[in-house]
């Protein structure tokens, strides 16, 4: 059959270097660092001390405070992304059959904080169990694309991706699948996570996987810089607005870029630790390209997973060069984690809208942090170190990649009719 065209027409965005499309734009433009000591709780004793929190976002300037108090942080985060991406997109839902408009969700932990908290007031009391009678439906990872239809009356598929750093780019991937395949017109996709909390930041630390860069925060997520030591933990939420081409010309809607492909593979390999040669990372940009029906060579800019981590980043760049060979130079390569940390479940969804905006606007952004080069990672690779590159963005591809070996990858391009 003949698969139906995919273009992105709203966006929505939340995250520690701005809260809103526009000003998360601006700062990966301007080479913000979102990194700064943790607020949310006392960290003192912890190894890692920071994170890349929200700046002066207040969830009562958006939802009702009633409603609000039923959902943990990471729902309250999609909720927010998910009216600015549908109001950017113009859609009149009054006019449109809601039956044929859904939410695909992604989220890699849920609602992390509700049960820390849960346990720790429960743990802190006389023994009796005395439980929120919200705690179940705060904590559910997939409550939130469920929170998202009930407010807008969506009725078509609902549900959230869960497969750690990849959950919502897994999340467009369905989501871009539903759409082809005719069995929905417009989808409400993306991911939010809200980890910055005692169990995230102890967990993660008990893991060795945080940087530990106490006396520097801003700088201490830093890809590809020989002196990495771990990712930085973010929060946030992006969210896109996918839609059946026809129905979006229709109704005369903007067109950021089209969606012409998604990969997906394991790297059965380890819990946690990449395969050394970056192969999971070669087969899912492979899948990636086969999918969108183009040539490594079509490919002008990459959104790298990029955590900082000593090992995953070399692995992913050795996977880069196996799949692009020659053509790898002439990429333009970027870590925006740099910036906004990890948000782990929603970092496929706000860097797929960095994808997305460097083709609107013709501007790569940088790879900040870099102060020392790596021998291990070709010199010559354009890695968009510290500064903003300007370039015709024709096509540009975002990598994720999870615990468990999980591997996602989307391809975004210039919409020409």
């Amino acid at each position: 059959m003949e698969l139906k065209r995919v273009v992105v027409t709203g966006l929505g965005a939340l995250t520690p270097i701005g809260n809103s499309v526009e000003e998360y734009w601006k700062g990966l433009e301007n080479g913000v660092s979102g990194a700064a000591p943790i607020t949310y709780f006392d960290a003192s004793d912890f190894k890692t001390r920071f994170a890349c929190e929200l700046k002066n976002f207040v969830v009562n300037d958006h939802l009702d405070r009633k409603e609000a108090r039923k959902m943990d942080r990471f729902t309250q985060y999609a909720m927010v992304v998910s009216e600015e991406a549908i109001k950017d997109s113009g859609l009149d839902l009054e006019k449109e059959d809601t039956s044929r408009i859904g939410v695909i969700w992604g989220a890699g932990i849920g609602g992390l904080e509700t049960f820390q908290n849960e346990m720790l007031n429960h743990a802190a009391g006389d023994g009796s169990p005395r439980f929120n009678p919200f705690f179940i439906p705060k904590m559910i990872a997939d409550i939130a694309p469920g929170q998202i239809s009930i407010k807008y009356g969506l009725r078509g598929p609902n549900f959230t991706t869960v497969s750690a750093c990849a959950s919502s780019a897994n999340s467009i991937i369905d989501s871009l699948n539903y759409i082809r395949l005719g069995q929905a017109d417009v989808l409400v996709t993306g991911g939010s996570e809200a980890a910055v909390a005692i169990a995230g930041i102890g967990g993660f630390n008990a893991m060795h996987a945080l940087s530990t860069r106490n006396d520097d925060p801003e700088t201490a997520s830093r890809p590809f810089d020989k002196d990495r030591d771990g990712f930085v933990l973010g929060e946030g939420a992006g969210a896109l607005i996918l839609e059946e081409l026809e129905h979006a010309k229709a109704r005369g809607a903007k067109i950021y870029a089209e969606v012409i492909g998604g990969g997906l593979s394991a790297d059965a390999h380890h819990i946690t630790a990449p395969h050394p040669e970056g192969l999971g990372a070669q087969s899912v940009m492979i899948n990636c390209l086969k999918n969108a029906g183009i040539k490594a060579e079509d490919v002008d800019a990459i959104n790298m997973h990029g955590t900082s981590t000593p090992l995953g980043d070399v692995a992913e760049l050795k996977a880069v060069q196996a799949v692009f060979g020659d053509h790898a130079y002439k990429l333009n390569i970027n870590s925006t984690k740099s910036m906004t940390g990890h948000l782990l479940g929603a970092a496929g969804a706000i860097e797929a809208i960095a994808s997305i905006m460097s083709i609107v606007k013709g501007v790569v952004p940088p790879t900040i942090n870099h102060f020392t080069d790596d021998d291990a990672i070709d010199p010559k690779l354009n890695l968009t170190f510290n500064k903003a590159q300007k370039r015709d963005v024709n096509v540009a591809m975002s990598n994720t990649f999870g615990f468990g070996g999980h591997n996602a990858c989307v391809l975004f391009k210039k919409y020409t009719d």
